[in-house]
């Protein structure tokens, strides 16, 4: 990997952190648009090409299921939204 891109990376993610909890936080982030919003950004772009509407969000609604389970600087992890989307009862099998 080129240097360039190893600086640039850095800067954008953790260059300004002053704090543990803020190089955490920079390098979740990181892997998040590594792992998932790059790839899905690609998938966005050749729907778009191929003449489909496309839209494309971010879901950062923290559910108050994950109170006491999941750290508090964790907001909404992949697939929170389908309760709200959806309703909780469809994820407990209650329909």
């Amino acid at each position: 990997v080129p240097s360039g891109i190893v600086d640039g990376m850095y800067n954008e993610y953790i260059g300004n952190a002053e704090s543990p909890a803020q190089v955490r936080d920079g390098l979740l982030q990181a892997m998040g648009d590594i792992s998932i919003v790059f790839s899905s950004i690609e998938v966005a772009k050749y729907h778009r090409d191929a003449g489909s509407p496309v839209y494309f969000y971010e879901f950062q609604h923290r559910p108050s299921a994950a109170e006491g389970v999941l750290p508090k600087f964790v907001k909404a992890d992949h697939g929170a939204e389908i309760a709200f989307v959806f309703g909780k009862p469809f994820l407990a099998g209650d329909v």
